[in-house]
């Protein structure tokens, strides 16, 4: 299957079941065909993308031990996973020019994108919310409109979105087993390790694309679109050995771990 035709696939499916279809038999990239940028991904009926005010926020941690919060905090990470899904397929579409290697690397990616919402998914229905029973938000594809280039994704999405889940990943993974939910957690450390990978693979491609003489910080910190920057790429809590795993370096993790969020 042709990579253009998988990322189409998962832009333009109006099923959840279309959209984390796997990508049928080799992926194949012999035509990338012409820029294109989606304005909305096609979704079905009950997961278009709401007002943010409309979607329900994140329980706090105390709320986790009723089982009926921790399926809304599954529900809003399953949305969280498949808008992923959705902006690494509008990213290989809007860019085509992208080495081959980089689009390769980043269908395997998607794949483990839609894993991990199917996990959420069917967490969710175990703790008895359906995927879109509840709003959903728009707010990882509303950033990813900002793109303008590779870098721009690289330092956006793997090193901002998936390098503040780096935190947020152990943070919730500790949250259900103080809640008793061992299934959760489980879960959680699943895509913990997942993101090392995730964020390796951002920070080897920020480093193969930004000018030589830039060092990883600049390159990271001047391809933020505002309202993202630094402070967002982490969580509550700061976490620097996964960082050091995904490549990161003690600076970069330093300046990232005291960055100021005014």
């Amino acid at each position: 299957m042709e990579i253009r035709a998988f990322a189409e696939q998962i832009l333009l499916a109006e099923t959840i079941e279309q959209k984390l279809a796997p990508l049928e038999g080799d992926a194949t990239d012999l035509s990338a065909g012409v820029a294109w940028r989606a304005e909305a991904p096609a979704r079905p009926a009950n997961l278009v993308f709401a007002a943010r005010r409309e979607a329900p926020q994140m329980p706090r941690p105390g709320a986790l031990h009723d089982a009926s919060r921790r399926a809304v905090a599954h529900h809003i990470m399953a949305n969280h996973e498949l808008q992923a899904c959705e902006v690494m397929a509008f990213v290989l579409c809007a860019f085509p020019e992208a080495p081959a290697e980089f689009r390769r690397g980043m269908v395997n990616i998607i794949a483990d994108e839609q894993r991990h919402t199917r996990l959420h998914m069917k967490r969710a229905r175990a703790l008895g919310i359906e995927f879109g029973d509840l709003p959903v938000n728009c707010y990882i594809w509303k950033k990813a409109l900002l793109f303008e280039n590779l870098l721009d994704y690289l330092a956006g999405l793997p090193l901002m979105f998936e390098g503040r889940n780096l935190d947020h990943s152990l943070e919730f993974e500790r949250d259900f087993q103080q809640a008793g939910d061992e299934s959760s957690a489980q879960i959680m450390r699943v895509i913990h390790n997942d993101e090392i990978e995730h964020v390796a693979f951002g920070l080897r491609w920020l480093r193969k694309l930004k000018p030589a003489d830039q060092s990883d910080w600049d390159a990271f910190a001047e391809h933020l679109h505002w309202p993202l920057r630094p402070s967002k790429a982490r969580g509550d809590e700061f976490y620097r050995e996964p960082r050091r795993a995904a490549g990161m370096t003690d600076e970069f993790i330093d300046r990232l771990e005291q960055f100021d969020a005014d």
